[in-house]
């Protein structure tokens, strides 16, 4: 049983260590083969050749490939992502300082999608083929579809400019920046560290609609999936004899069906949540939240690699760190898997 364990975990210490290295020779690709020059995003267009070589020099833009990666990943190793043009700070501050915002966004949102979508599904697939059934099919066909930048400005024009309903653009409204410290970065949790209850609500209030309109779209993958996962069980021999024997029907379904597909759910949960983290630009862009996706985006715009090479690196270690997780609640939801 030890050697099996030391074996599997060989084996996926092997597969992370695979896909690191994959994922650093992606992001250094990413860098060096865009259509943009670093050297001259740094000195500007008006630079002398003189002062061109002597920034390619010190950033090592002027050695050859292999080593310009090797000097990559050594900095990586020593904790050194770089210096964003656009702001000057360490890109690794930059990306602290950006990160709670978004974190903030894609928590509230998986809230409400994981929420209604899981439920959802499992009303869909006891009542198959029954209004109910098709009414949650078409919902979550409009949440796939609709882009999810027309949503967001859609819910802006109605909600908050014509019925006031929600705050507009922005984590806060500007007269209230500034009132609360930033202990933790996280604006509800600081307003409450605080005490200030009217930021909190103010806050909560700016919130309410982007992370409405992520958690729709991601409300509408969770829906299919479980539906479909439900569809199944739902068709085994198992859950006939079970309700031959006499078991109820709830109990069927959510002590049998549903336990059944527990596992399944926790990776495409885990994979959503990733999904909001990194693919919230559109709806940051909209609301001007002032978070990761808009971090990524403003530095694409003006070719800050250091910025972007470091925001793709961390892509990729969320998602590998979500699947870990993912195979750690495995174990705990079924012990066959240990």
């Amino acid at each position: 049983m030890n050697n099996e364990r030391l074996t599997a975990f060989a084996r996926q210490s092997g597969t992370i260590l695979a896909t690191l290295a994959g994922l650093l020779i992606l992001t250094f690709c990413i860098g060096r083969l865009m259509p943009v020059d670093p050297v001259r995003a740094i000195v500007g267009e008006e630079a002398d050749q003189a002062t061109y070589e002597m920034v390619a020099e010190r950033i090592g833009a002027n050695l050859p490939l292999y080593q310009q990666f090797f000097r990559y990943v050594n900095d990586l190793l020593h904790g050194d992502f770089g210096v964003s043009i656009r702001t000057g700070q360490p890109v690794i501050n930059d990306i602290l300082h950006v990160m709670p915002a978004t974190i903030e966004l894609a928590t509230f949102a998986i809230i409400v999608g994981a929420g209604l979508g899981v439920p959802l599904g499992i009303l869909a697939a006891v009542r198959r083929n029954r209004p109910v059934d098709h009414i949650i099919r078409f919902l979550t066909l409009v949440g796939h579809s609709m882009p999810i930048f027309w949503t967001g400005m859609i819910g802006l024009i109605i909600f908050y400019a014509a019925l006031d309903l929600v705050g507009g653009g922005g984590r806060i409204s500007d007269y209230y920046i500034g009132l609360v410290p930033e202990t933790t970065g996280f604006l509800l949790i600081d307003s409450v560290l605080a005490g200030d209850w009217e930021v909190f609500r103010d806050a909560i209030n700016h919130l309410l609609l982007p992370a409405s309109i992520l958690g729709y779209s991601s409300m509408a993958y969770i829906t299919r999936m479980t539906r479909s996962f439900m569809l199944d069980q739902l068709n085994q021999e198992y859950i006939t004899t079970a309700r031959v024997k006499g078991l109820s029907k709830g109990r069927t379904i959510w002590h049998h069906a549903f336990a059944n597909i527990r596992v399944q759910l926790v990776t495409i949960v885990a994979l959503a949540y990733g999904s909001l983290l990194e693919g919230a630009v559109l709806i940051e862009t909209v609301f001007s939240w002032p978070g990761f996706g808009q971090y990524i985006t403003n530095n694409m715009l003006i070719g800050d690699m250091n910025a972007v090479m470091t925001c793709v690196l961390l892509v990729g270690v969320i998602f590998i760190a979500l699947n870990l997780l993912s195979d750690a609640l495995y174990k705990i939801f079924d012990p066959r898997t240990r």
